[in-house]
């Protein structure tokens, strides 16, 4: 066992910014986070000094019976550093298909714990997700109505999550209504009871707002494993000050670095079209890649690195609107071009690294996992938010520190590239 404290939440996400925003979730409600790249090995473990652990998995678009291993396996890491509950985190959005991977996960975790209940919330108010009787809101729509319908690997075409997760898994999926949620956490614990008596396993929960959240986490107190988006997070701080197990510190502390700055947009979503447009419009640098350029042999990698050497702060981006993105996708096939575009990324960030790049802002939940296991970083502390589900993280184990934000395609405000590079100019003041 490790000779710092053990951590009292052991969380597993399902993708690298997934990670990072409930990580910054946990930092606000005051638990000193850590975030792992993966499975931490034996050395690096025994410096983590957190509240809360988070490892982040690459597995949202893993074949199902390599997610449900990977899960266990981190899983078991989390035991072993002494955690008293759990939390599987997965995307806002319930980004999955019918065959997962969110069921299975859920069951084989609710199994290897030896549990028998928890509940699925992807719920995220602060970024315009809600759910109303099992049925997922992104902004004023439904789920199936957002542009999700038309995401390239995981197309979410149906807003009832109760239909949706009874589809990949056997177990029964029961619905913790609004009128529940509203009456207060008794009334939710009074709801748990019963969907338990008739044999639920996994319960959609209802929020429209973050007191929902708060109302949620404070009845899951007693529960070993939860699951859900970052929001229904909020309530969990709370349970563990109930219990006077909670550190009272600055959660958010980190150290300054200094260093050159870069922004890498690999994500497709509309919020970063949006915030690449932001960019263009406000007159700063730009430099695409282009995944047909990538596979005609073209030195993109070597051009990306000049431009950004040049223009400094630049933007280097592979987004693109949904017609160019399926033109690439056609000429290429869907996978190809995804891997082209991180290999690219990833190439590019270290290149810059070795030139003394240090601040990196990266858009997009594929393009984080590439670019920092370009960078070989093992580990991040997580410090202030600067867009809600995305904060401010200073990187642990690896050549050198580095100031990073890891920003999930779907979230930031427009002018979320420059308001980044800002907070990482304020960090080294």
């Amino acid at each position: 066992m490790s000779a710092v404290k053990p951590p009292l939440l052991g969380c597993i996400a399902d993708d690298f910014t997934g990670a990072t925003d409930l990580a910054s979730i946990l930092v606000r409600g005051g638990m000193r986070t850590v975030q792992t790249i993966g499975i931490p090995d034996a050395a690096l473990a025994d410096t983590l000094d957190a509240d809360a652990v988070v490892i982040a998995l690459k597995s949202r678009t893993s074949p199902a019976a390599e997610a449900v291993r990977e899960s266990l396996e981190a899983l078991e890491w989390l035991r072993q550093r002494g955690c008293s509950q759990f939390f599987f985190k997965y995307c806002s959005t319930f980004d999955s298909t019918p065959a997962g991977n969110i069921g299975p996960v859920t069951d084989a975790l609710l199994q290897a714990l030896g549990s028998d209940f928890t509940i699925a919330c992807p719920a995220f108010p602060e970024n315009g997700r809600t759910l109303y009787r099992g049925h997922l809101f992104v902004q004023d729509g439904l789920l199936s109505e957002s542009g999700m319908e038309h995401h390239p690997l995981t197309p979410m075409k149906d807003a009832n999550l109760v239909r949706v997760l009874s589809q990949q898994t056997p177990s029964p999926v029961g619905l913790v209504r609004y009128d529940a949620v509203a009456q207060g956490a008794a009334a939710v614990g009074s709801r748990f009871d019963e969907l338990r008596g008739e044999g639920v396993r996994i319960a959609i929960a209802d929020a429209l707002s973050d007191a929902d959240l708060l109302t949620l986490g404070e009845a899951c107190a007693s529960l070993t494993l939860v699951t859900g988006g970052s929001g229904v997070a909020q309530g969990l701080p709370a349970n563990f000050k109930r219990l006077g197990t909670l550190r009272q510190v600055d959660a958010a502390h980190m150290d300054s670095v200094e260093g050159r700055a870069v922004v890498l947009a690999g994500s497709a979503s509309r919020a970063t079209n949006a915030q690449v447009a932001e960019w263009m419009h406000a007159g700063n640098a730009a430099f695409h890649i282009d995944p047909l350029a990538i596979a005609e042999g073209r030195d993109v990698v070597g051009d990306a690195v000049a431009f950004a050497e040049q223009h400094e702060p630049a933007l280097i981006y592979s987004t693109g609107n949904p017609d160019a993105v399926r033109q690439a996708q056609a000429e290429l096939g869907v996978e190809r071009a995804g891997a082209l575009v991180e290999e690219a990324l990833g190439n590019i960030a270290r290149r810059l690294f070795d030139k003394g790049f240090r601040h990196f802002v990266i858009a997009g939940g594929e393009t984080s996992g590439a670019v920092v296991k370009a960078l070989d970083v093992k580990a991040l502390r997580i410090g202030r938010m600067i867009d809600p589900g995305v904060p401010l993280t200073l990187s642990l184990g690896g050549e050198a520190p580095l100031l990073l934000t890891l920003k999930s395609g779907n979230f930031g405000a427009q002018d979320f590239f420059s308001k980044a590079l800002r907070f990482m100019q304020g960090a080294t003041a």
